[in-house]
């Protein structure tokens, strides 16, 4: 097995070896060093996720000339759809999110462009499989889910209109309060509507793989650090929405209520989830104490309001009662015809 298992890997290392020589004697020399730093970053070792320099070698490529940008993302995305090799498509997977997350704007603008994007599984991963050994088979799973997570990022980045991942991490104080501003002019139906995507994401986070034991693995753990550090950037954008919601409760009326408390329920069905994804990393009682304190007060609020309506129903159902039937003593309550009950409906 040990044996098998050394041939595999020399046999993986003798490919991107020959990987490397074939990109490299290219004609085109600016698409060639390209593709040269994708194969570099994305090989079959499963030891360790991609290095910095091979990291910032292919974000580099997004600060020369106007066609490398699209040439890099069709590189990664060519590895992404012809290999069958878990390792390598989580590698590719994990250049991308660095893409998403501290790529220039010229990479992120050709990655949400891509020819095939707009729809829910535009990296096309949702039946990927590689059933060449064990390890390789669990691992797909979290290529799978990982690719999901991508997915939605960039969903809820437009649905946001900028960067989510990059909202916290890279914005000075001066744009949080710039963006804090925006949430104040937002209505109440782009308020819900914003946090709905951020539900969604928080949602797929959650849909971890079973096999949590492969965080072991150095690529696997890095994969998971960096869905957490997306993970808290969300929590952040659902809080600003969650506060300014919080204080509007008063004015929302049934509806806005009851979407606003299902959310908070579909977050709360998430947390057991993420707390065993994110243990000792990503507690963060105080995200969850908000989220059922609005919940509970959404609640209180349309139990209130129907309170509210029972009350105006049963005075009505009485005034039409005693205008026919005028000899009833006060506080007596005759039967309501049912015609006159509609008409009040």
């Amino acid at each position: 097995m040990a044996q098998q298992k050394r041939l595999r890997n020399l046999a993986h290392i003798l490919k991107d070896t020959a990987s490397v020589i074939a990109a490299s004697l290219s004609m085109k020399r600016h698409v060639s060093s390209v593709r040269v730093n994708v194969l570099r970053a994305t090989t079959h070792s499963l030891a360790a996720p991609p290095s910095e320099s091979k990291i910032a070698a292919v974000l580099a490529i997004g600060h020369g000339s106007h066609v490398l940008p699209r040439a890099c993302i069709d590189a990664l995305m060519d590895r992404l759809h012809q290999t069958r090799s878990a390792t390598v498509a989580l590698k590719c997977l994990f250049t991308l999110h660095n893409v998403v997350i501290k790529g220039p704007f010229t990479l992120k603008d050709q990655l949400c462009h891509y020819p095939s994007y707009g729809g829910h599984n535009f990296l096309n991963l949702s039946t990927f499989r590689d059933d060449s050994e064990v390890e390789s088979l669990e691992l797909s799973s979290w290529v799978r889910w990982y690719a999901s997570v991508l997915e939605q990022s960039l969903t809820v980045s437009r649905v946001l209109g900028y960067y989510m991942s990059s909202s916290l991490n890279e914005r000075s104080k001066k744009d949080a309060q710039e963006r804090k501003c925006l949430v104040l002019g937002l209505s109440n139906a782009d308020l819900l509507y914003k946090l709905e995507g951020l539900v969604v994401f928080v949602e797929q986070i959650s849909r971890v793989p079973e096999s949590l034991h492969l965080q072991r693995n150095e690529l696997v753990y890095e994969v998971v650090r960096m869905v957490g550090e997306d993970y808290r950037s969300v929590q952040g954008e659902i809080l600003l929405r969650l506060e300014e919601l919080g204080n509007r409760m008063e004015d929302m009326d049934v509806g806005e209520l009851s979407e606003l408390v299902d959310y908070l329920k579909r977050l709360e069905e998430s947390q057991e989830k993420l707390v065993l994804l994110f243990v000792n990393r990503r507690k963060n009682n105080g995200f969850w104490d908000l989220v059922k304190e609005i919940k509970t007060k959404g609640v209180m609020k349309k139990e209130e309001i129907a309170g509210k309506w029972l009350t105006v129903v049963t005075t009505k159902a009485t005034e039409l009662t005693r205008s026919t039937n005028p000899f009833l003593e006060p506080g007596q309550l005759g039967p309501v015809p049912l015609s006159s009950f509609a008409t009040v409906r």
